[in-house]
């Protein structure tokens, strides 16, 4: 369960702009806020299955913006290879100075 919570707010982190504000304030309250379905129904006085329903697309909704746009695979991976370049450059001072600048662009 962590793990999907973990990969959600990424992808949410990356996707957000995309989502309608009702999505966007949903997710947020649901994931960053950690609001039960019971707290956000109250708040926009809907059903819990409402909310539930439109977390449960808007979550389908992020994982297929993922598939086409691999924004954060990509994150994935650079992060494993800026991982790799840090071992492999664990005596040269410069270069750990260069992909520290590097890591910070993220």
């Amino acid at each position: 369960m962590l793990e999907k919570t973990t990969r959600v707010n990424f992808l949410y982190d990356f996707y957000q702009m995309l989502l309608t504000p009702k999505q966007r304030s949903y997710m947020s309250l649901y994931y960053l806020d950690d609001y039960s379905l019971g707290e956000i129904a109250e708040e926009y006085d809907v059903s819990r299955q409402a909310v539930y329903d439109n977390i449960r697309r808007t979550e389908a909704m992020l994982e297929e913006y993922e598939s086409k746009l691999l924004l954060f695979q990509k994150f994935q991976e650079r992060t494993k290879v800026i991982e790799q370049l840090k071992a492999a450059a664990n005596e040269q001072a410069e270069l750990l100075s260069i992909i520290d600048t590097l890591e910070e662009l993220e």
